[in-house]
């Protein structure tokens, strides 16, 4: 017996290594390009997702969906793939797009702003650099991005969680770098919920699509969540087309993925 298992042991180990050799093609879902940040002054890296038949020799343009949390071991996969599939002709839920995925370095320093928190500053030592992370996606990716790929101006932006803080950030402070936010579980309970008292400026934008979400994810996050839409909605809804959906069912670690499914229907039906 201890023969044969020896034997069925060798002769696996044999399949393998023979399989091993003759296969030979990867399977590839995007690129990784670098690019060298002055603004942050460190080299930053990009995960890209092309869509089917993309050929920077054609004349076909596509919308840019920029990703916080954007490694290929955070949400990158994930979430190239939902957009992929949304966009198959027979789901036909959203336009092919090209995902650039933004990896992190140190997203607490990069997704924050200063905190007047005692207790902020002591969990998030090395906060506070928002405002430089927003000039590097400004001034330097977003250029990048168009200058080395077949783009539309229709351009969204997805973060979750402090990612979702960002994401409010920009939308607040620089609302004309995207057209399209989804904002999922934001941490808007940072710095004492202080951005939800700043007054936005939408008065030189046409339009602006939001949606935002969150789970069953105790009590600040979900009121922070629904502040946030009912601010929004207070504004002229010719210019905000805003939406907003809660998740009884869904925790934190969970809710991400369903929640970014309807954001994308939800922006798409308004396209």
């Amino acid at each position: 017996m201890k023969k044969l298992v020896t034997l069925i042991i060798l002769s696996f180990a044999s399949q393998m290594h023979s399989y091993a050799q003759t296969t030979k093609a990867g399977f590839l879902i995007g690129v990784i390009d670098t690019i060298h940040s002055k603004v942050l002054n460190e080299k930053r890296i990009i995960n890209v997702y092309l869509p089917a038949g993309y050929d920077p020799k054609d004349t076909i343009k596509y919308p840019v969906t920029y990703l916080l949390d954007g490694s290929k071991d955070e949400d990158f996969i994930h979430v190239a793939g939902l957009i992929q599939y949304l966009s198959f002709p027979w789901i036909n839920q959203a336009k092919p797009g090209i995902v650039i995925g933004i990896a992190n370095i140190d997203r607490r320093r990069d997704f924050t702003y200063p905190t007047t928190v005692a207790k902020d500053k002591q969990d998030f030592p090395t906060t506070g650099s928002s405002e430089k992370f927003i000039s590097f996606i400004e001034n330097e990716l977003q250029p990048f991005v168009i200058a080395n790929f077949k783009t539309t101006t229709n351009k969204t932006i997805i973060g979750q969680s402090l990612g979702g803080l960002l994401v409010t950030e920009i939308l607040f402070k620089k609302p004309h770098l995207f057209n399209n936010y989804l904002i999922v579980s934001p941490s808007l309970w940072w710095d004492n919920e202080s951005l939800l008292k700043f007054k936005p400026d939408f008065s030189n934008l046409s339009k602006l699509n939001i949606h935002i979400s969150v789970g069953k994810e105790g009590d600040v996050m979900v009121r922070d969540a629904k502040a946030l839409f009912k601010k929004l909605q207070a504004i002229d809804k010719a210019k905000l087309k805003t939406g907003f959906k809660y998740y009884g069912d869904m925790k934190h670690e969970t809710i991400y993925h369903i929640a970014l499914y309807n954001a994308l229907k939800f922006v798409n039906d308004l396209e």
